[in-house]
């Protein structure tokens, strides 16, 4: 189904590489194609999207993935601030299965994933790490060679992308070398089997399910 066709159920992520790795889990867990994935470029043009994309006329589910960086706290009251100024019940905590409201009076759907599992501060790079298959003896490599790089203090990366550093390296190691973060998904270089992303992907399955 072409991204171009309206879809009256939309899903906001922060930037072009959150969505290709949403599209690549659609593609290989055969999740029905039946919402648009918009790159809202950025986190900040995220939050003001949300409530208009709450308010469009024919709107039926509106989801929301964002990085939780280093405040998951801080991230989850800023969306729960925007939630509850549109008129949504929204609980203390997010849920570690992620977030999903109805509006009690519009019926509009809301879901909120946080990454990189509603529950610890990190990103997607720090969800991807968990796709990483079990036991794989690359990764301990990679580990050290970060670790010796920031010993020696030659790491040109803040230590609070060190996760983006670490899959990156790993993935130019693989066979066919330093492909993006959605394609090494769809070339099968990460599981999608692990408990972590099963989450994801009920979540996505259960927020944008046809009715």
């Amino acid at each position: 189904m072409p991204e171009q066709e309206h879809f009256n159920k939309k899903l906001l992520v922060e930037g072009n590489e959150d969505k290709h790795v949403i599209l690549a889990l659609r593609e290989r867990e055969n999740i029905p194609k039946n919402f648009e994935i918009i790159d809202c470029k950025g986190i900040e043009r995220l939050f003001r999207d949300i409530p208009r994309r709450i308010e469009e006329s024919d709107i039926e589910v509106v989801g929301v993935i964002i990085d939780a960086d280093d405040n998951l706290t801080g991230r989850w009251q800023r969306i729960s601030q925007i939630l509850l100024r549109a008129g949504f019940n929204v609980p203390e905590n997010i849920p570690e299965t992620g977030l999903l409201l109805t509006h009690h009076d519009t019926g509009i759907k809301v879901g909120i994933w946080i990454m990189p599992d509603n529950n610890i501060n990190g990103m997607l790079e720090d969800f991807m790490r968990f796709l990483i298959p079990a036991g794989d003896d690359l990764l301990p490599i990679a580990n050290d060679t970060l670790s010796e790089i920031e010993r020696q203090n030659f790491n040109r990366y803040s230590l609070v992308h060190k996760s983006k550093a670490l899959i990156h390296t790993w993935l130019a190691w693989q066979e066919e070398a330093g492909k993006p973060l959605g394609q090494s998904i769809t070339m099968r270089y990460l599981n999608t089997d692990n408990e972590t992303c099963a989450r994801l992907l009920a979540w996505i399955r259960t927020t944008f399910q046809s009715e």
